[in-house]
């Protein structure tokens, strides 16, 4: 017989498992690169910058217009979406995958045109958002951004691309491949206009959108670290079967051997692009 009998249950049997766990999820961010553990709040105070080591994080589209612009914008374009034109289908369907950025993302394809003002200076900004289906650029997006530019035309205002891009956009074929001569033409007009156009590069900008408006600003500003470039440096190693220098690819090789106008710092960015707008209008 025990001498003792407990009556009340003890802590772990009394609390069940789902409320004794610590809910810590989404509190804490790693670091991409120096792998340091940042608190969330921390670092969207910093502009998702790691506070150790200044390594960049991606940004949705949506903060990236919260960062440049004011307090309020105006978007144009938002109810553009894909028609699947080839019905294409790899490991699911396009369709499908669409649908299911959508559903995650709240946007109906890969860039937001917005007009606003950066500064109190009046602009048209397209951002876009890495998140859905690589940032790539199919008919919506190269249409969205077509009609910003024709936007700035129509209202005199300086116009501002933020590319983060993985290139275009397989699952249409040569209809994304179009786009890079849609979007560059339209471009050709707003350089006649005289109207400014500043490119902002950040990571990753490759492939067929670094082939058309990302490298044809009057200023092509990179973010730091960003990778930026046509095919990726695994290809061009295999194609060319030497190793590439350190650092290849990245904002500051780039603006080192003069692709770049500049490498501005997230923080920096905003007060930069505006100083840089003062210049170009005159």
């Amino acid at each position: 017989m025990a001498w003792f009998k407990r009556e009340k249950k003890g802590i772990d049997e009394a609390t069940p498992p789902e409320e004794r766990r610590v809910r810590t999820e989404g509190l804490w961010t790693k670091c991409e690169n120096c792998r340091a553990i940042t608190f969330r709040k921390d670092l969207e105070e910093n502009l998702f910058v790691c506070p150790k080591c200044q390594f960049h994080f991606k940004v949705s589209a949506t903060k990236r217009l919260e960062m440049l612009l004011d307090d309020r914008w105006t978007e144009h374009d938002a109810g553009m979406v894909s028609t699947d034109p080839l019905n294409f289908v790899d490991t699911k369907p396009y369709a499908k995958r669409i649908k299911e950025a959508q559903k995650k993302l709240g946007m109906n394809d890969a860039v937001i045109t917005a007009e606003g003002q950066l500064s109190g200076r009046p602009v048209v900004v397209c951002a876009m958002e890495f998140g859905f289906i690589g940032g790539s650029m199919g008919a919506v997006v190269g249409e969205k951004v077509t009609r910003g530019i024709e936007l700035s035309l129509s209202t005199r205002q300086p116009f501002i691309a933020v590319s983060c891009s993985g290139g275009a956009r397989m699952m249409e074929g040569t209809i994304s491949l179009m786009q890079l001569a849609k979007v560059s033409a339209a471009l050709a007009k707003l350089d006649d206009a005289k109207l400014p156009y500043i490119s902002i590069l950040t990571d990753p900008t490759t492939g067929g959108v670094t082939a058309s408006f990302a490298m044809l600003g009057d200023l092509n500003i990179a973010e730091p670290g960003a990778l930026i470039g046509f095919a990726g440096p695994r290809v061009i190693e295999q194609t060319i079967r030497q190793k590439l220098p350190e650092g290849f690819q990245r904002s500051e090789f780039l603006l080192e051997h003069g692709f770049l106008d500049a490498v501005v710092p997230r923080k920096e960015l905003k007060a930069f692009v505006a100083s840089s707008l003062d210049l170009l209008i005159g």
